[in-house]
């Protein structure tokens, strides 16, 4: 298994024969002196933060930004040692000649056409996730990235983190036994009136809603579902995928795993009276091929903790391991029922500092430094689309309330054609992936 989650057979399949490739098409050869430029598409919540993290580097320089929410541009042009282009629409970004990559942190239904057309445009591609809002878009993507060389990094920013890295050292050398079960959960007690109501109105100045909207059908603004909001919405995201790929990415590769082979998922909106159309609380089990269940909660109308401890529990037969923060903990195993009761191994903590872990600047920095060296970032496309792809096939089993059985190589699922349905959707004209 190779540190980018996949086995060597699986990385020979993708048809680049080796990790170095040649800069090709509009982009020019990097030098180890030159400084990198970027365009910034979305530079709202998350665009803001991931715009912090790529500041931290001295060898690149932001020459653009783009968003369809002006003040959002303002707020962003102050960041910046020297003032940047701005525009509100990403098109403009990718005709630019001085633009070497993009980072795009636009609402997920906007992440396939802005990859692609910059893949196609030459550009190397810092994506947030969830990679795509369908399984088709994600595939799209990765073949896009493979025919134009490009460099596609994903934000599963956890697979830049030295602490995960440690962790997986000692998962994948048999420390903790065999792992049968993970989990992880998305908390948060949004209840009574979570993100609220709204009738529809006008958007507020600066806002470009026909732009916000693109692929997705013409609807009134309304202000539960921008400028964030949207993440409550299933046209536009959903929380399975929001929080859900940052840990079954973390689940795959801690465990070298590539994709479930069956899910089933349980939920619906319950508790929280607001204008959500994603649930309020849901719950996912997955089924490994090899026979490992990895299991994800939103949990969106209780808080209190789930886990143990830290943010992914991995379940061991020689011990139990908790991640989070700037930790993480193995508690040994017992021997239960006819067993020796025996600790089965010594307890393992692992501490490092906080100035030392800052999984988004680290992320960025492996993402640069690709782009000089060609190599496979450490959250390939093909790695962000199989972890994405996770959730929304269990969005898609509480859609059609049954279990579903899944393809991994051809990515369909074997007994629900209603479900295979759901697999992508038909983008509002003009907008294409071509």
């Amino acid at each position: 298994m190779s540190q980018f989650g996949m086995t060597r057979r699986e990385f020979s399949q993708l048809g680049i024969g080796a990790l170095a490739w040649s800069a090709v098409s509009r982009s020019r050869v990097l030098g180890a002196n030159d400084r990198i430029r970027l365009g910034f598409i979305g530079v709202g919540n998350r665009g803001s933060q991931l715009l912090d993290a790529f500041l931290k580097h001295e060898d690149m320089e932001v020459v653009v930004l783009c968003d369809v929410y002006e003040p959002y541009l303002d707020r962003a042009q102050q960041k910046l040692p020297r003032k940047a282009d701005t525009t509100i629409d990403f098109r403009k970004v990718l005709d630019r000649n001085d633009v070497d990559g993009v980072v795009i942190a636009t609402p997920d239904h906007w992440h396939a056409i802005q990859t692609i057309w910059a893949c196609r445009a030459g550009k190397d591609v810092y994506v947030e996730k969830p990679l795509s809002i369908t399984v088709v878009e994600g595939r799209k993507m990765v073949e896009a990235a493979r025919k134009y060389q490009r460099i596609v990094q994903v934000g599963t920013h956890r697979r830049s983190s030295k602490l995960y890295a440690q962790l997986y050292e000692l998962v994948h050398s048999g420390k903790i036994g065999k792992v049968t079960v993970s989990r992880a959960y998305r908390l948060s007690n949004m209840y009574p009136n979570g993100i609220g109501k709204a009738a529809p109105s006008a958007p507020p100045p600066g806002l470009h809603w026909d732009l916000w909207l693109g692929p997705r059908p013409e609807r009134p603004f309304q202000e539960t579902i921008a400028p964030y909001k949207f993440r409550w919405w299933d046209l536009y995201s959903s929380q399975m995928a929001n929080w859900g790929v940052h840990y079954l990415d973390a689940i795959r590769w801690l465990t070298d795993e590539l994709a479930p082979s069956s899910v089933c998922a349980m939920g619906g909106r319950f508790a929280v009276d607001d204008d959500r159309t994603i649930p309020d609380r849901m719950e996912a089990v997955f089924q490994f091929a090899s026979g490992r269940l990895a299991i994800f909660g939103q949990y969106e109308a209780s808080g209190v903790p789930a886990l143990a401890q830290g943010e992914l529990e991995l379940r061991g037969t020689l011990g139990a391991a908790y991640i989070g923060g700037t930790k993480f903990e193995i508690i040994p195993e017992r021997g239960g029922q006819f067993q020796d009761p025996s600790p089965r191994m010594e307890p393992i903590r692992v501490q490092v500092p906080a100035g030392e872990n800052d999984m988004t600047v680290d992320h960025a920095r492996n993402f640069l430094d690709c782009m000089r060296s060609r190599q496979l970032p450490n959250a390939d496309v093909e790695i962000g689309h199989r972890s994405t792809t996770c959730s929304l096939i269990a969005n898609i089993s509480l859609a059609v309330g049954a279990r579903l059985e899944w393809d991994a190589e051809k990515e369909r699922f074997t007994n629900n054609e209603e479900a295979n349905q759901m697999l992508h959707y038909e983008y509002r004209k003009p907008w294409s992936l071509d």
